[in-house]
């Protein structure tokens, strides 16, 4: 399982001293990013290939209250993958002191900058991908790739 320590800054609290909601989302995306650093693909990479990950749908369920300055382990898993790649379901789980205080589930995709249109990741960003640890619960999702057949 991948997992990285954060913590929560002042940045990243709200009105009511808890880590505010889309906090949790720019550190599941912090998690992811470095993930993907480690497998070969930097953000220098990405922008190089001209393509980017892409996230359509973001769910957050929530446990428990995460502070100013409270350490949390990170983890990044797969809950859903297309066998062409080109749909994904991330997700993130927020442990603290290997409590779950918060769940991270986000559907995406792989954007070309270029077309703007949904594609199929290069061979070997999908093995990065395939690599991952999956979740207990996940699912094959459908291709989003348009393909045309012609008779």
């Amino acid at each position: 399982m991948f997992e990285v320590e954060l913590f929560a800054g002042w940045g990243d609290i709200d009105f009511n001293s808890h880590m505010r909601n889309t906090a949790y989302l720019d550190k599941s995306v912090d998690a992811r990013m470095l993930y993907f650093a480690k497998q070969g693909y930097s953000v220098s990479e990405f922008a190089k290939l001209r393509i980017g990950p892409v996230v359509m749908k973001d769910q957050i369920e929530y446990f428990r209250e995460i502070h100013l300055l409270d350490r949390v382990v990170v983890s990044f898993a797969l809950a859903g993958l297309s066998v062409d790649g080109s749909r994904m379901l991330l997700r993130n789980e927020f442990l603290l002191n290997g409590k779950l205080m918060a769940r991270v589930t986000s559907a995406g995709g792989w954007l070309d900058l270029e077309k703007r249109k949904l594609i199929c990741p290069p061979p070997a960003l999908l093995d990065a991908m395939k690599a991952l640890d999956r979740t207990e619960d996940f699912v094959e999702l459908p291709s989003s790739v348009n393909r045309t057949v012609s008779n």
